[in-house]
């Protein structure tokens, strides 16, 4: 449930902003992060002593637990606010930059070729127009028998958003089968395989998150118009919690 749309400087500075309380949104769900990083673990088939480059790691969240098998995690993000955030864990190692900065060698990773290069949730911040060439630079950085897994939410989410945030979601969320169109077409061997986990979250907490804007999306719509969205999912869910199941798609690729 961190999924979030926005490209370049502003993706940039909502997640500057929302670095401080990133974590919060979380504090509530440790068996869900327990859950993705177990699930990200296995499909990236990260083995002990490998060294693993978690591209838009944000605050590091998912990066901490890759580290239960790595011996390194390189966490890049663009926002240096949010890299601030990670953990003093020698295993982790920050490097302020984008996906494109990486598969276009603006900036380079440090050490050797990574074994596996994890993309949670923010292929959709790469503009459709360059996700292609992004996907192949990023790819080019794997050594035999490397791995990139883009984590990723379907086209359509069962999210207790209001209309007007599902609807803009369902616009500008990549398919996931075109992100493993997109790595076949850089030679990996590719495959795509779902997942799902239930949610229950207080609805005066989501409410909240809400509020803040904790997606990205959410940024693009007013304040009078996010009040009238708040108050249309209070109206269309009843009760004091909301549950829903959160689904993702994970495209995985494979050097040979």
């Amino acid at each position: 449930m961190t999924s979030s749309h926005g490209d370049g400087d502003g993706a940039q500075a909502h997640y500057d902003r929302l670095a401080p309380s990133y974590d919060d949104n979380w504090a509530y769900h440790p068996d869900y992060i327990a859950w993705m990083t177990g699930r990200i673990l296995d499909r990236a088939a990260i083995q002990p002593g490998q060294v693993v480059a978690d591209i838009g790691c944000g605050t590091g969240l998912y990066s901490r637990g890759l580290t239960a098998a790595a011996s390194r995690v390189i966490c890049a993000d663009p926002s240096q606010a949010m890299l601030d955030q990670l953990p003093g864990d020698p295993a982790l190692i920050p490097v302020r930059a984008s996906a494109q900065d990486i598969a276009e060698r603006r900036i380079a990773l440090p050490g050797d070729r990574p074994d596996a290069i994890v993309i949670k949730e923010a292929i959709h911040h790469v503009p459709a127009s360059g996700r292609q060439a992004v996907l192949h630079g990023l790819a080019g950085l794997l050594p035999p028998g490397g791995r990139i897994l883009v984590v990723m939410l379907p086209a359509r989410i069962g999210y207790p958003l209001f209309t007007a945030a599902l609807e803009r979601f369902e616009r500008l969320q990549p398919d996931p089968a075109e992100i493993a169109a997109m790595l076949s077409s850089a030679g990996l061997e590719t495959g795509v395989t779902c997942d799902s986990y239930r949610l229950t979250v207080r609805k005066d907490r989501y409410l909240e998150m809400v509020r803040s804007r904790y997606m990205s999306l959410l940024s693009s719509f007013t304040d009078a118009e996010l009040e009238q969205g708040i108050n249309e999912i209070q109206e269309r869910h009843p009760g004091d919690h909301l549950e829903f199941a959160d689904r993702f798609a994970f495209v995985r690729g494979i050097r040979a």
